[in-house]
C-alpha cells in the first residue's frame, strides 16, 4: 500500500507541474463525462456477516479496485455522477473459538454522486458526496472440519470524499482521489483512486 501512495503521489506532483505550465482556459465549462478509474481499496472491517462472536479477532485487509463512472457538469462549479464501483476482493486470516481460518469479501455496485468543483485554473480541488447500493458477498472458511459460511447482502450506505484534478489536451480530465464508505461493520474502510475521464 505504501509503494502504491508514493508513486501515486509521484505521478499525481508531476502531472500537476505539467498542468500548471498549460494553458488555463476551460473550453469545457459544462457538459458529459466518461471514464474509469483504479485504485486500492482498504477494508476496515469490524465483524464478519452471520459469522457472530466465533470470529473474534479481524484483521484489515485491502484490494485493488476498479470504477468506471458518467458525470455530466451544469457548470464549472457543479455536477452529478454516477459510478459502477468493484471494490474487489479484499481476504485475509482470522482467530476464532475452536478453529481459525480465512475469510474474503466482494463488494460491487453502483453510487450516483453530488459533485462541487472549485476551478484554480488549470487545477481543480473537489468534493463529492454519494450513496453505494452494492451486494456484499462474504465466505468464511475454518480451518478445522466444520461448516464454511457463505453468506449474500444487498445493501446501500454512505459515502463521500475529495481530491484534485486537471485538464490536458483540452478534454481529458485526470484525478486523484479519497473516498470514506460508511459500510456495515467496516464504516472505515476507504480508497484511494487515480482515474481519467473523457470531457464531450
Amino acid at each position: 500500500m505504501k509503494k502504491f501512495l508514493t508513486v501515486a503521489i509521484a505521478v499525481s506532483l508531476g502531472a500537476l507541474t505539467t498542468a500548471a505550465n498549460a494553458a488555463s482556459v476551460d473550453d469545457n465549462p459544462s457538459g458529459p463525462y466518461a471514464g474509469l478509474g483504479w485504485g486500492k481499496f482498504d477494508l476496515k472491517i469490524r465483524q464478519l456477516d452471520d459469522v457472530g462472536r466465533a470470529v473474534n479477532s479481524v484483521t484489515d485487509s485491502d484490494d485493488t479496485a476498479w470504477k468506471a463512472f458518467v458525470g455530466y457538469r451544469f457548470s464549472p462549479y457543479i455536477g452529478a455522477e454516477v459510478a459502477y464501483i468493484d471494490f474487489g476482493r479484499p481476504s485475509d486470516r482470522f482467530t476464532a473459538t475452536g478453529s481459525n481460518g480465512n475469510y474474503r469479501v466482494d463488494l460491487s455496485g453502483f453510487a450516483p454522486y453530488f459533485v462541487a468543483t472549485l476551478p484554480l485554473g488549470p487545477v481543480e480541488i473537489f468534493g463529492k458526496v454519494g450513496y453505494y447500493f452494492y451486494d456484499v458477498d462474504t465466505r468464511v472458511d475454518f480451518d478445522a472440519p466444520g461448516p464454511d459460511i457463505d453468506t449474500s447482502h444487498s445493501r446501500s450506505d454512505f459515502l463521500y470524499g475529495g481530491g484534485v484534478g486537471f485538464t490536458v489536451l483540452e478534454h481529458l480530465h485526470l484525478r486523484a482521489e479519497y473516498e470514506q464508505v460508511d459500510i456495515s461493520n467496516a464504516s472505515d474502510s476507504n480508497a484511494f483512486w487515480l482515474s481519467a475521464a473523457w470531457r464531450f
